[in-house]
């Protein structure tokens, strides 16, 4: 027993040990929010819905749909802009999840992007 402690009494933890201690709780919270994030997914139209496309958390295309009538094969440059902007839509809500699910955890911490 150290001077000056008294029996049974747990020694003080030191600011830099709580504060590991909270980075590896906030570390463990980030990787549980990521793995839900992971299995999130996002859906975009366009054109007006002739084009739907599926990502999932890890910006994964999941499943791409294309109604009959967008098949022109006149304008099958129409349909590959259709099927790039549903892709970079739903690219940008999963984005958006993903954003909203992490500020939560880091309770608004301001880390910038990439951080999780």
């Amino acid at each position: 027993m150290g001077k000056g402690m008294k029996a049974g009494k747990k020694p003080k933890m030191n600011n830099q040990q709580a504060q590991m201690q909270q980075i590896a709780a906030m570390q463990s919270r980030l990787a549980a929010a990521q793995a839900e994030i992971e299995q999130k997914e996002a859906e975009a139209g366009a054109g007006g819905g002739a084009v739907s496309v599926k990502v999932n958390g890890k910006h994964q295309l999941v499943s791409v749909t294309i109604k009959p009538e967008a098949c022109d094969p006149e304008d099958v440059e129409m349909l590959q802009d259709m099927i790039v902007a549903a892709a970079n839509e739903a690219m940008r809500q999963i984005d958006e999840i993903a954003e909203k699910q992490m500020s939560s955890v880091t309770g608004g911490m301001g880390l910038p992007g990439g951080m999780f």
